[in-house]
């Protein structure tokens, strides 16, 4: 037993002395100073490959005799070095890569996949250069893509647009899940905030219909989010750690933001864990612009009554502020040879945040604001996510194989009083999600390759109402928000594939069948509905067409045909609310699938490192469009609704719309460091109106907007100045039953409008080594008023950031 202990020691000894004396080289980042863990270092005369630890590093010794040494990592440029060369450096720097054409996506089929040879358009978001942005909310992440359009109703908001679509018909993904739910209204969504965007490993955003792959509700577009992986370490004597901290403030909303995350991995184990924590106070807004985007009143109680007072700066959005906590936990395991489990947990909780657009509401134009209170409860939202995963396993029906089991809770409540009045309805809904996805796919030969699997999401929605009072706290039931206890439940199954004809031209093509179930039960001693109980049962099937085209390895045109669909769900079927004062929405049995049918053409051309531009023009038909129109209720027309007589509208499937538009790019290298990007998106969108036979401009169809930027990088070193910007919206581009609404501003004539806008920013990052980084930053310079179109809450004024971050 000694003498194998003896024998143990001296090998061990032996090996230490040998990495003492091998020479090791460490991988950084040019401008971060971050090691690059798991770049390729290969030679092709003789043939050698290894792969940099979790630390950046590789040992030289193992490439003695070798001619020429490539150093290659995604999205950075390949570096060559002869042996000699490498022999005098211990550490090398590599630099992005900004003119790919060429890079892995996982959006278009749930797999890693060359975006050169997709026949959609897929904007990958580059987490590292967006970090000097300092977004405070995923909304603002997304935004500053400069192709996604984000509406806000209030400062704890923020609704995504995508191609003139939005709500329920765009889909969030997150870790393989979808995160829509049964109730996800057509009325603007706050739900992207949940997601922590200082938690991210990658984002994309798949533009057009994504339905074959993700099933209802992706019309629009796809928005998929991985959060922050676990990283597995890979010296087996030596376990990987990194921990990340940082804090930020912003004058504008005074917010302060401070984050933590930690990885660590073994070679059989590995786990990440995130949290951050954001105070928002109240939004100041700018100087120069339309006054009635500032807020000249706000609604106190004094001495047990409702008052409207003066505002003594009227810059200062009051009742806006809110406060957010994010946790991120996920620990993953490898079970045996390509074998890997994972368990995830994602939580979010947002303190009362104020619904600001109806707290400035003035319907009268007496001077007295309509609402004493209206505030959102806690958003609350939690996953718990396990993912079994089989890669590179040759089997005979496929090659990679993901089971994803997920259970969501979402919780959220809407709180609103009346001026004057004291009685304050409480409305309160809960969704339990339930999901699973299977995800294969296979290579078949060397040109084809299959993707296709199974989906299945089980949505329980809780929903009660009360009223209460403010002087003595008595309680009384109300008809809730939706049906209590109902049930909203879909399936489906997917096949798709890619075949490459030759080096050239590839041809993508999908088919997907779904069908989905409604079962609601009414409460009729609250609220005399027509029937008792529903049931909805529908199935929908749809598909896609691509053909790629690839001259060379700097071109790209592609042109696809899709379709998409997006299945009613509880809040169109079972909702009764008021939309606004005058009306009332109540439920509608009868509906059907609306259905998306979408054409593309677009290009992406680089000239060597100094020029990419890349374009598409597409247009989508909805067909069967669900929209609110003019309904009768138990053979009337009107109602009397929470004591005011209200139009009877309803969800109906009276509608049909189309979208056209153009997004562009243009990114030019000038050398030394700068570059110049810049993105447009333009879009025009009309929906038939039942009532008046006509067509009239689509809701959530952005003025043109865009973004362009001045970037200047240099080793620890990273600036951008960029203008954001938005056209105006005339009053006859307002969607109809948007027209009149105080959120927006009026012209010479009193018709609802939204001025153009641009706000002129910089951003400075420094890097002091790969341990410290500082941000410094003024938004808005000009010190701008305006709002985004359709937005209820004025954007901030001019705004100073500053944020600090440790790596150890």
């Amino acid at each position: 037993m000694l003498k194998k202990e003896i024998c143990f020691l001296l090998v061990t000894f032996i090996l230490f002395l040998g990495n003492v004396y091998a020479q090791e080289i460490t991988v950084l980042d040019q401008v971060t100073q971050e090691r690059i863990p798991g770049v390729k270092v290969y030679s092709n005369t003789p043939k050698v490959q290894v792969i940099a630890n979790s630390e950046g590093r590789f040992q030289l010794d193992d490439f003695k005799g070798c001619d020429t040494i490539y150093l290659s990592y995604a999205s950075y440029e390949t570096r060559t070095f002869s042996y000699e060369e490498l022999k005098k450096v211990v550490w090398i720097e590599l630099s992005d890569v900004h003119l790919a054409v060429s890079e892995v996506v996982v959006t278009a089929n749930r797999w890693g996949q060359d975006k050169s040879k997709i026949s959609s358009r897929i904007s990958k978001l580059n987490l590292k250069d967006l970090g000097i942005i300092e977004a405070q909310t995923m909304a603002d992440l997304l935004e500053a893509t400069g192709y996604v359009f984000v509406q806000k109703s209030q400062l704890a908001g923020g609704s995504p647009q995508l191609r003139g679509f939005g709500t329920n018909r765009v889909m969030i993904v997150v870790d393989g899940v979808r995160m829509n739910n049964a109730i996800f209204r057509s009325g603007n969504l706050q739900n992207i905030i949940s997601l922590d965007g200082n938690s991210l490993e990658s984002a994309e955003i798949q533009f057009g219909p994504g339905s074959v792959i993700y099933g209802s509700d992706a019309i629009g577009g796809v928005m998929n989010f991985t959060t922050l992986e676990p990283k597995f370490s890979t010296d087996s004597l030596k376990s990987l750690m990194k921990t990340t901290v940082f804090t930020r403030y912003s004058s504008a909303s005074n917010e302060s933001t401070s984050h933590l995350s930690f990885i660590y991995g073994t070679k059989t184990w590995a786990t990440s864990t995130a949290i951050t924590y954001s105070r928002f106070g109240d939004l100041t807004t700018g100087k120069y612009g339309d006054k009635h985007f500032l807020r000249p009143t706000y609604q106190t109680t004094i001495n047990g009554i409702d008052s409207t007072v003066i505002n003594p700066n009227p810059r200062k959005q009051v009742e806006s502020g809110y406060e957010q906590i994010n946790l991120l936990h996920k620990i993953t395991f490898k079970l045996k040879k390509n074998w890997d489990l994972t368990y995830g947990l994602n939580f979010s909780t947002t303190s009362n945040a104020p619904r600001y657009d109806r707290l400035v509401q003035d319907d009268n134009n007496d001077g007295a604001l309509d609402n004493a209170e209206w505030y959102y409860g806690p958003q609350q939202w939690m996953m718990h996510r396990v993912s079994l995963v089989n890669q590179t396993e040759k089997k005979p029906f496929y090659d990679n194989l993901r089971i994803t089991l997920a259970y969501q809770n979402f919780k959220e409540s809407r709180h609103d009083r009346k001026n004057g009045n004291s009685l304050i309805r409480r409305q309160f809904e809960e969704v339990n999600a339930f999901s699973m996805n299977v995800d294969l796919q296979k290579k078949w030969g060397s040109r084809m390759v299959f993707f296709y699997g199974l989906e299945g999401v089980f949505n329980h929605v809780g929903s009660y109402a009360y009223k209460e009072s403010v002087n003595d706290g008595t309680q009384t039931v109300i008809n809730p928000r939706y049906p209590n206890n109902s049930l909203w439940q879909t399936y489906g199954a997917y096949f798709s594939s890619k075949y490459e004809l030759n080096e050239k031209w590839t041809i993508n093509a999908g088919i997907r069948y779904s069908f989905y179930n409604i079962e609601a039960k009414f409460d009729t001693t609250l609220f005399a509905f027509p029937s008792t109980s529903v049931s909805n049962l529908n199935g929908a099937l749809n598909g896609s067409l691509g053909l790629v085209f690839n001259p060379s390895v700097y071109s790209q045109f592609y042109t696809n045909v899709s379709t998409g669909f997006r299945a009613p769900n509880i809040d169109d079927v079972g909702k009764v609310f008021d939309s606004q004062p005058g009306s009332v929405i109540v439920p509608n049995v009868n509906l059907k699938p609306e259905y998306a049918y979408n054409a593309e053409i677009g290009f992406v051309q680089a000239i060597k490192s100094l020029l990419k531009i890349d374009g598409a023009i597409y247009g989508t038909y909805l067909d069967n469009a669900l929209a609110r129109s003019t309904y009768q209720f138990n053979g009337q027309d009107s109602m009397v609704y929470d004591g005011v007589n209200s139009q009877v509208l309803a969800i109906q499937n009276v509608s049909n719309a189309y979208v056209y538009g153009f997004q562009g790019g243009i990114e030019l290298v000038f050398g030394k460091g700068f570059t110049l990007k810049s993105m447009i998106s333009y879009q025009k969108g009309f929906e038939y109106n039942i009532d008046s036979a006509s067509y009239f401009p689509k809701l959530h169809v952005a003025p043109l907007f865009g973004r362009t930027s001045l970037e200047y990088e240099r080793r620890h070193l990273q600036i951008e100045i960029y203008a954001v910007y938005q056209a105006k919206m005339n009053a006859d581009d307002i969607a109809l039953t948007e027209r009149g609404r105080y959120k927006y501003a009026t012209d010479e004539n009193g018709l609802s409008y939204t001025p153009s806008w641009y706000t002129i920013n910089v951003k400075g990052a420094y890097f002091f080594n790969k341990h410290l980084s500082m941000n410094i930053g003024v938004e808005n310079i000009t010190n701008q008023l305006y709002r985004t179109s359709g937005s209820g809450i004025s954007a901030p004024g001019i705004n100073f950031t500053a944020s600090i971050k440790a790596v150890f």
